[in-house]
């Protein structure tokens, strides 16, 4: 039996994944727990990855013609219960502020004073609230659509946190819109679950499929929900996206009603659509492997990192006047309509290769008086197994710089893409839907299970206890799902399509 490769991460994916998860957030410097139970704190790294995020997704919302605004953290209690489901849907997990100052009290510890009049609760999502905005903005047909969005944090109380995948506070943006059609409203968030789509597939290298969720599973108040969902390393799911027609049911219990072009005084159509800090645990158990992270060069803060060797002191001033002439010639790159970013780390640090390993910068470079001796560099990529590096030269590597880095997306891409393809099947029988779902060692469950393409009747009933008995739910009923005669997965009634079952995050 060969020896067994040491790695940087551990345990590893197959040993202990949630593990391996929270030790590659800790190893690539992403983030931290927050002594604050269920918050984080983003670290540099973390934060400037959430930046690219940020900035590519609000130029695509852009060009579809939305606007940025900002709408505040507190909402008044009554404003949520103004749409039942919705109140309902987020009432457990609300944090609410009751009082507005501090007094010392008996024992000179700080105590709450000043009862408010009306409770106010931390924003867990803005519906209710822009909506009194959109009631007040809104009179007639030429006021619409309204198109915005806002960048923000909410706060949704998590009795189980996970850094980036379930914390009591995180960041997100939540698009608001406001129609005079239905027909318009629902376009609208097509066209929005798309963009979410093609972003996560172009930038994050993450294959998705595209659906409209099961009535369980919609936002509260929502008429329809469509969702993108990706398959993990460990074979689950994650909502990578989703884009809610509410219909009319928040112009309703916002009072948004507008004089249409007849003269009739109408209620409005709105739509609304979120994508959250919840991407960068999707991109972490994705593409990452037992050394740590593995990032997509679009979505890296630095595409390459350069890392001066200098074991004299006599030879540090070529080095480095190699190295900063090399990083200008890089960074005058254009890499899909950006300049190529550049790292140079000169740190005389041991180790200093496996840190950018571990935070999983696409491209590394070594540079060496014998390198520049040839003209030359030694470099390596973070997706070449063993991470083995190779000397080049300096004007190919440059001249194939944006090259690599596009094939190496592409890999990464194709790679999520063969993971998702082994582990999706049919599945027809209760019985072998309970097997698909079981794992062998119930008390340490091994990666097990996958999408499931499998038969329902529709009834909520036998969605609920699936989800009761094997924590499994339906991620989406597919876009694409062709019209086939079949029996439900747990009833046995008649079906006439297969869904996507899945154990999720």
């Amino acid at each position: 039996m060969g020896k067994q490769m040491k790695t940087a991460i551990t345990p590893t994916r197959e040993e202990d994944y949630p593990e391996w998860y929270q030790q590659v957030v800790k190893a690539s410097d992403l983030a931290e727990n927050s002594p604050v139970r269920g918050c984080m704190v983003i670290k540099p790294w973390g934060y400037a990855v959430w930046e690219k995020i940020v900035a590519n997704l609000d130029r695509m919302f852009k060009e579809t013609g939305v606007k940025n605004a900002y709408f505040p953290l507190f909402i008044p209690l009554r404003f949520l219960q103004k749409e039942a489901k919705h109140v309902e849907g987020f009432a457990t997990e609300c944090a609410v502020v009751t009082h507005h100052r501090l007094e010392k009290g008996p024992d000179g510890n700080l105590v709450p004073a000043g009862e408010l009049t009306e409770p106010l609760i931390v924003r867990p999502t803005s519906e209710t609230i822009i909506g009194d905005s959109f009631s007040r903005w809104v009179s007639s047909y030429r006021d619409l659509p309204i198109l915005l969005n806002q960048w923000a944090n909410v706060v949704r109380w998590e009795m189980r946190p996970r850094v980036f995948l379930r914390t009591a506070e995180f960041l997100w943006q939540e698009g608001h819109t406001v129609h005079a059609t239905s027909e318009e409203a629902y376009e609208r968030t097509e066209m929005m679950l798309n963009v979410y789509a093609d972003f996560v597939e172009e930038f994050l290298a993450m294959p998705v499929l595209r659906g409209a969720k099961s009535p369980a599973e919609r936002f509260p108040g929502a008429v329809d929900t469509l969702c993108i969902e990706a398959m993990m390393q460990d074979r689950k799911a994650l909502q990578a996206g989703t884009s809610h027609f509410l219909g009319q049911n928040f112009a309703v219990a916002s009072e948004i009603k507008f004089q249409s072009a007849e003269g009739k005084e109408e209620y409005a159509w709105t739509t609304s659509w979120g994508a959250s800090t919840r991407l960068m645990g999707g991109l972490i158990m994705v593409h990452s492997d037992d050394d740590g992270l593995v990032l997509p060069p679009r979505i890296a803060p630095a595409q390459v990192v350069l890392m001066p060797i200098i074991k004299k002191e006599e030879t540090r001033q070529a080095v480095m006047d190699y190295t900063n002439s090399l990083a200008d010639e890089l960074r005058a790159l254009d890499f899909h309509g950006e300049k190529l970013s550049v790292e140079i780390d000169d740190k005389d640090k041991p180790g200093r290769a496996w840190d950018w390993i571990k935070k999983g910068v696409p491209i590394r470079v070594e540079i060496g008086p014998r390198d520049m001796e040839k003209n030359a560099v030694f470099m390596g990529r973070r997706d070449t197994p063993g991470h083995k590096k190779e000397s080049m030269d300096r004007n190919d590597f440059v001249a194939k710089a944006v090259e690599m880095l596009d094939d190496m997306t592409q890999k990464l891409f194709q790679k999520a893409l063969d993971h998702r393809a082994e582990f999706t099947e049919k599945v027809d029988g209760k019985d072998a839907f309970y097997k698909y779902f079981t794992p062998k060692n119930a008390e340490k469950p091994e990666m097990h299970g996958g999408f499931a393409l499998s038969h329902w009747c529709g009834e909520m009933e036998c969605e609920e206890k699936i989800k009761q008995d094997l924590a499994v739910t339906i991620r989406l009923i597919p876009f694409d799902a062709e019209e086939e005669a079949g029996e439900c997965i747990c009833c046995g009634k008649p079906s006439k399509k297969r869904v996507v079952f899945a154990k999720s995050y």
